[in-house]
C-alpha cells in the first residue's frame, strides 16, 4: 500500500523572535522543513502535503527545489493539529494507502522509524503513535498502554497521579490508513480548554469503534522539536553529533570531532582524514583517501581521491578537484577544474579557471576573472608553471608546459612550451640605498 506524508508547517513560532516562519530556520545547513521533506523523499512517499499558515508563501518559495511532487494546503486559522491535518484532505481524499503526520519543526524523525510505524498499521493497527521514554516527562502528553496496545493519550495537566508517573510520552507523530484518519478527524470536537481540535483524540475515537492502536518507540532525541533559539542550538548540536558519528562509522578519521561541522548532505569517502576546525557547507562530496588540514571551509564542491587540502583553504561553489591535487594554505578556488596532480600551494586565488594535470601555480598568483560586469575564463595547460606573484588577466590561455615568470601580468595567450615575462626593467643605483637610509636616520634623530 502506498504512503503519504503530511507535514504541519503552519505555526508562526513566536518564541523564536524572528520574522522568518519557524520551519525555515536552519539546522545542518538547511531548513527544518527541508529535513522533513528529505525524509519523505527517502521513503519514496507517493504524496507529500505541506500545511502552511504564517508566511506560507515564504515556506513554498524556500522548498521549491524539493516541491516537484509536493502539494501545499493552507491553514488560515490555527485551530489545532487535527484541524491542520484536515486541510490536506483535498489532496488525499482518495488515497488508497496510509498517511503519516510529521511536524515541520521536528527534523530528525527517521525514515526507518516511519517504516516501523507503517508496518504496525499494515499488520492491523488502526492508529500507530510514535512514543519515547522522556528523561523529564513533565510537559509531555502520556501514552497509556494496556494489554491490547495504546489505550489513550492524556495531557499532563489532565492526568491522574498514576498517569503522571508514566514516562512513555507522545511525540505527536501518527500513522493511519488515509481514509480512516480523515473519517476520525471529522469526529474530533473542540470541547477543551483551548477550544482546539486535537489529533491526539484519534486513538480514543478509533478504540471506540473497536480498532486497536499501537505504539512505536524511538530515542527521545529523534523527536526533538524546535520552539526557541535555544532549542535550535540544541538541534544543531544533536545533528552535528549524529553526523560526526556517522562519518566515523563509515570510515573517516576526525582528529577532533567536536570542531568539525557538517551539512545535511556532506558526503565523505573512506579513509578521509579531517584535522580540527573544518566546516562543510551544503553540496560537498569528498572521495576516498583525502586529507583535509585545519581551518578549511568547503561549499558545493567536489574533491577526488588522494587530494590534500589546506590548512586555511577555501573551496567555493563549482570547485572540482581531480585525483592527487594539492591545495595549500590561504588558497581560494571558485568554479574551477583542477586536473590530476595540479598544485596550488600558497596564497592564491583561482576563479573561473581550468588547470591542467601536474601544473604548478606559484604563490600569490591571481586569475583576474572579473572585469566589473562579466566573468572570464583562464585556461592553464598540463605541466605549465606559473611563477609567484603573477596576475593572469582573463580571458586567457596558457598552453601545456608553458612558463610564466614571477611577478608577471599576463594579458596575452602563451603557447606550448613558451616563456612569458611581463615586468618592469630593474634599475640598480650603486650605494644609493645606504646613503638614503642614513639620511633618514639622521633626520629621525634630530626630530627626537
Amino acid at each position: 500500500m502506498s504512503l503519504a506524508i503530511v507535514i504541519l508547517a503552519a505555526g508562526k513560532g513566536s518564541r523564536m523572535k524572528s520574522r522568518l516562519p519557524k520551519v525555515l530556520h536552519e539546522v545542518g545547513g538547511t531548513s527544518l522543513i527541508h529535513h522533513c521533506l528529505n525524509t519523505a523523499r527517502d521513503l519514496a512517499a507517493d504524496k507529500t502535503v505541506v500545511v502552511t499558515g504564517h508566511e506560507g508563501d515564504l515556506v513554498r518559495a524556500a522548498v521549491s527545489d524539493l516541491s516537484k511532487n509536493v502539494g501545499f494546503a493552507q491553514q488560515k486559522e490555527q485551530l489545532g493539529t487535527a484541524h491542520a491535518v484536515s486541510q490536506a484532505e483535498g489532496f488525499l481524499k482518495n488515497h488508497p494507502g496510509y498517511t503519516v503526520v510529521l511536524y515541520g519543526d521536528s527534523p530528525f524523525i527517521t525514515a526507518d522509524t516511519i517504516r516501523e510505524m507503517h508496518a504496525e498499521c499494515k499488520a492491523g493497527a488502526a492508529i500507530c503513535v510514535l512514543g519515547f521514554e522522556a528523561e523529564n516527562p513533565a510537559r509531555y502528553g502520556r501514552l497509556v498502554v494496556g494489554p491490547e496496545g495504546l489505550e489513550t493519550i492524556v495531557e499532563y495537566k489532565d492526568a491522574t497521579p498514576e498517569q503522571q508517573a508514566i514516562t512513555l510520552c507522545n511525540s505527536g507523530v501518527m500513522c493511519a490508513k488515509s481514509e480512516l484518519m480523515f473519517q476520525l478527524i471529522s469526529r474530533v470536537d473542540n470541547q477543551n480548554a483551548k477550544g482546539e481540535y486535537y489529533l491526539t483524540d484519534l486513538p480514543r475515537l478509533a478504540r471506540a469503534e473497536g480498532g486497536k492502536c499501537a505504539v512505536v518507540t524511538c530515542n527521545e532525541a529523534e523527536t526533538l522539536g524546535v520552539d526557541t533559539r535555544s532549542g535550535l542550538s540544541k538541534a544543531e548540536a544533536y545533528f552535528q553529533k549524529t553526523a560526526r558519528g556517522r562519518a566515523m562509522e563509515h570510515g573517516a578519521t576526525l582528529r577532533d570531532p567536536n570542531t568539525v561541522h557538517f551539512s545535511f548532505d556532506t558526503q565523505l569517502g573512506q579513509d578521509v582524514v579531517i584535522d580540527p576546525f573544518v566546516q562543510f557547507l551544503p553540496g560537498v562530496q569528498v572521495a576516498d583517501d583525502v586529507h583535509i588540514k585545519s581551518h578549511c571551509t568547503f561549499e558545493a564542491c567536489q574533491i577526488a581521491s588522494g587530494a590534500v587540502i589546506g590548512p586555511y583553504a577555501r573551496l567555493r561553489p563549482g570547485a572540482n578537484l581531480a585525483e592527487d591535487v594539492r591545495i595549500g594554505n590561504f588558497v581560494e578556488v571558485k568554479k574551477s577544474i583542477l586536473h590530476r596532480g595540479a598544485k596550488v600551494n600558497h596564497l592564491t586565488y583561482i576563479g573561473d579557471a581550468e588547470i591542467g594535470a601536474a601544473a604548478n601555480i606559484g604563490a600569490g598568483t591571481i586569475t583576474c576573472n572579473y572585469d566589473g560586469v562579466f566573468k572570464h575564463k583562464t585556461t592553464i595547460g598540463a605541466g605549465a608553471f606559473i611563477g609567484s606573484n603573477s596576475s593572469l588577466v582573463a580571458p586567457i590561455t596558457i598552453a601545456d608546459d608553458a612558463l610564466v615568470g614571477s611577478g608577471s601580468v599576463i594579458t596575452q595567450d602563451v603557447g606550448p612550451g613558451d616563456l612569458a615575462v611581463s615586468r618592469a626593467k630593474q634599475v640598480t643605483k650603486a650605494g644609493w640605498g645606504k646613503r638614503f637610509m642614513d639620511k633618514l636616520r639622521v633626520k629621525k634623530a634630530k626630530k627626537e
